[in-house]
C-alpha cells in the first residue's frame, strides 16, 4: 500500500480509473447475465447498450442531451454571473456579509426540488421554470462557497497592498480577485456537477424533452435499458465537463491546480 497522501503517477492514476469501471461493468454484467437480478428491474449491460442505440438513431435522443446541456449550461451560467460577485463583497466585506450570511445559509438548505410546483405557477412549464430550478440550486452554494474563499485571503498580502498605497476597492480588484481565482474556479467546477442533479428534477415535472422527460417515458414502459443509459449519458457528460473544467483551471492557474 502507498503512504498517505503519496501522489500518484498520471499513468496510473488514469489506469486505475479505468480499471475500476471496468469491474463495476463487470459486476454488473455478471449480476445481470448470471440471473442473479431480473432484467425487468436492472437491464444488462448489452440490452444497455442495443437500448441506447435506439434511441439516438431512432428516436433523436442526440436532441434531448443537447437540450438538457442548454439547460444546464444557461442556469449554472445565470448563477455564477450572480453569486460570485455576491460572494466576493461578503467574503471582502464583513457588514455586507453579515447581512446576506444568514439569509444565504437559510436559502442554501432549501431543495431546488421543492420550488418546482411554485415555479411551474410562475414561469409555466417553459424553458425559464427549467433555468430557474438550476439557478436556485446553484447560486446559493456558490455565492456561501466564494465568499468563505474570499474571507480567508492571507492577511499579510491585504496588509502589503494597503502599505503599497492601494485603496479599498483597489485591494479588492489586484488581491482579493486575484488571489482567489483558483479557488472560486474550482467551486465553479463543483457546483457545476450538482446543477446536473437540479436539471434531472427539472424535466421530471412538465417537460418534453431532455433526458430526465426520456427517463420517465422509458419508467412507463419498463424499460430499464433505455433509463440506465440516459443516467450513464448524464455521467459521461458530466465527466467530459469535470474534465475540461480542469484542464482549464490547470492552463489559468498553473501555480495553484496540479
Amino acid at each position: 500500500m502507498p503512504r498517505p497522501l503519496e501522489p500518484v503517477g498520471r499513468a496510473s492514476r488514469i489506469g486505475l480509473g479505468i480499471a475500476f469501471f471496468v469491474v463495476f461493468v463487470a459486476v454488473w454484467a455478471a449480476a445481470t447475465l448470471g440471473g442473479f437480478v431480473s432484467r425487468t428491474f436492472l437491464a444488462d449491460p448489452i440490452t444497455m447498450v442495443m437500448d441506447g442505440w435506439t434511441l439516438l438513431t431512432r428516436f433523436g435522443f442526440a436532441a434531448d442531451i443537447a437540450v438538457t446541456v442548454w439547460r444546464v449550461v444557461g442556469g449554472f451560467i445565470l448563477a455564477s454571473l450572480v453569486a460570485v460577485p455576491l460572494g466576493i463583497l461578503m467574503g471582502a466585506y464583513k457588514p455586507v456579509e453579515a447581512s446576506l450570511e444568514p439569509f444565504v445559509s437559510f436559502a442554501r438548505y432549501l431543495p431546488a426540488s421543492a420550488f418546482v410546483p411554485l415555479l411551474i405557477l410562475w414561469a409555466g412549464i417553459g424553458e425559464t421554470q427549467k433555468l430557474l430550478v438550476i439557478f436556485i440550486g446553484s447560486v446559493f452554494q456558490i455565492i456561501l462557497m466564494v465568499a468563505v474563499a474570499v474571507g480567508q485571503t492571507r492577511r499579510d498580502l491585504v496588509e502589503a497592498a494597503y502599505t503599497l498605497g492601494c485603496g479599498d476597492r483597489s485591494v479588492v480588484r489586484r488581491v482579493l480577485i486575484p488571489a482567489n481565482a483558483p479557488d472560486i474556479a474550482e467551486i465553479l467546477r463543483l457546483v457545476l456537477g450538482w446543477a446536473w442533479t437540479y436539471v434531472i428534477v427539472a424535466e421530471l415535472i412538465g417537460s418534453s424533452s431532455g433526458i430526465g422527460h426520456m427517463i420517465i417515458d422509458s419508467q412507463a414502459l419498463l424499460a430499464t435499458g433505455q433509463m440506465i443509459f440516459g443516467i450513464i449519458v448524464i455521467g459521461l457528460i458530466g465527466l467530459i465537463s469535470d474534465f475540461l473544467f480542469k484542464a482549464a483551471n490547470r492552463a489559468l492557474f498553473p501555480w495553484r491546480l496540479a
